[in-house]
């Protein structure tokens, strides 16, 4: 409400301030970027192509998954365990999991690779789907032999690796959603050499356990006296066989493609639950099985489905109670989580790792540094180089020599172009001679007279005096003669 005017000049406050603008510095957006990444996604699956692909003298390796809309900065650290390390090469299709987080420095997020599968169709995918068609045509997938899961299972049997997480993964659901449960474990190998026959083995070695148990219980049956051992064999009998493992790559899962394990689990007298690898993995063991999960933990929900819902009813049943205790339990779960999610960023090798990187990313910039200064260096080297050789005295002098070449070479080109020219003159002037030396009227006929006293030359017969002597040149030789009245 609007306050109280104290006088007639009292009109409020014209200007109200600004509310407080909180601001962040680049670090703190970026962390709160981070934290916020690793709490939403966390753990992830990606798939693409691998590019740009480097290792670095540490170790690690880095690389990029894209798509043909997008790219994704990814690193595997040298000491994360990957099986499938190898199959990194630049063009290769994978399916890649990882941690999603930021690396603060650059302000970009990345994945922190976790595991490596392959992707595509190879010789082991061909063989897949050629015992696919043989097993389908011969019945094996047939829906009308699928047979319902009881829906209240007493004891179950569980056939995978006792060290895999495939096992802690049903075990945990178990546990939380039926704690009475009994599992009768059959351990075999599920991924090599000779896997497929210790699977199936296994899955008969639980066949022949219910057999005997079912018939001790009708032997039971027929003696009520021994109300002890009915009341264990009652127990005894198996409801149905969870086949089970983690996921991988189909190399890893292809024991579950052979034809030995897949007659076994058509052979079987139990129901058989197949939940091999993750959701996006089929196997043969999944066609022939009665039901398919997609995950461990999904298979161990759907055979405690029912025990579950009950147990949820009944625990609903007070209501407020049960909302309390929901809420109480939500609390506590966030707790947990937000524990382990500060655990998870306080690790040491985590902090380890991206210390790692900080120094991939400086040795990065010191080599890209020195090659930079090397050019700049190679560079300046060539220009004083060249400068040099500009100014060498024997560049100098054989240039020098050169051009005192070309002008002798020139000099004499004129020398004997003006000699030429000064032949030519004299040549035409001796020819103009030639025309007009008397000679050569004489070599025509003529003659010439002169006075054989004096040497004039007569050229009118009136100046001849009578016995004037008289001498006459011909071309060859000369007349002399005496001048008559």
């Amino acid at each position: 409400m609007p306050r109280s005017q104290k006088s007639q000049w009292d009109f409020g406050e014209l200007f109200p301030s600004e509310p407080a603008r909180r601001v962040l510095t680049v670090t703190e957006l970026t962390s709160q970027v981070k934290r916020l990444l690793e709490k939403e996604l966390g753990l992830v699956w990606v798939t693409g192509e691998v590019s740009n692909l480097r290792s670095q003298s540490s170790g690690h390796l880095y690389f990029t998954l894209k798509d043909p809309d997008a790219q994704l900065n990814c690193v595997l650290f040298r000491g994360e365990v990957v099986e499938n390390r190898q199959i990194l090469q630049d063009g290769q299709k994978l399916l890649v999991q990882g941690d999603l987080t930021v690396y603060e420095p650059r302000g970009q997020y990345q994945l922190i690779v976790r595991a490596v599968e392959l992707q595509g169709v190879g010789a082991l995918q061909l063989a897949f789907e050629r015992l696919k068609r043989k097993l389908q045509a011969q019945g094996l997938f047939a829906p009308e032999r699928k047979r319902p899961l009881p829906k209240y299972p007493r004891r179950i049997g569980l056939v995978t690796s006792p060290t895999g997480a495939a096992i802690r993964d049903v075990l945990h659901v178990i546990s939380r959603r039926h704690p009475g449960l009994e599992i009768i474990f059959a351990p075999c190998r599920v991924q090599g050499e000779g896997a497929a026959e210790e699977i199936a083995a296994a899955i008969r070695l639980l066949n022949e356990f219910a057999s005997r148990a079912g018939s001790l219980n009708r032997a039971t049956v027929e003696a009520p006296a021994a109300s002890t051992l009915q009341s264990f064999n009652a127990s005894t009998s198996l409801d149905l066989i969870l086949l089970t493992r983690g996921g991988g790559s189909l190399e890893d899962l292809w024991a579950f493609n052979e034809e030995i394990v897949a007659r076994a689990i058509f052979e079987s007298a139990l129901p058989v639950v197949s939940a091999i690898g993750h959701e996006i993995d089929f196997t043969i063991s999944d066609f022939v099985a009665d039901v398919r999960a997609a995950t461990p933990s999904a298979a161990a929900e759907i055979i405690t489905e029912a025990v579950f819902a009950s147990r949820q009813f009944v625990a609903e049943a007070p209501g407020w109670m049960a909302q309390r205790f929901r809420r109480r339990l939500e609390r506590e779960r966030e707790n947990v989580e937000g524990l382990m999610q500060r655990v998870t960023r306080a690790h040491p090798r985590r902090r380890l790792n991206e210390r790692l990187q900080v120094l991939d990313d400086l040795q990065s910039g010191l080599l890209r540094a020195v090659k930079y200064r090397w050019r700049d260096c190679q560079a300046i080297w060539q220009n004083a180089r060249q400068r040099l050789g500009r100014v060498r005295p024997a560049q100098v002098l054989e240039r020098r020599q050169q051009s005192l070449r070309e002008l002798e070479r020139r000099l004499r080109q004129r020398v004997c172009q003006s000699l030429k020219n000064s032949q030519n003159r004299v040549e035409r002037i001796e020819a103009s001679l030639h025309l007009l030396s008397p000679r050569n009227v004489l070599e025509r006929g003529y003659s010439i007279t002169t006075d054989a006293a004096s040497g004039q030359v007569v050229r009118d017969a009136a100046e001849v005096q009578p016995g004037q002597r008289l001498k006459t040149r011909l071309n060859q030789g000369e007349i002399r003669s005496v001048a008559e009245g």
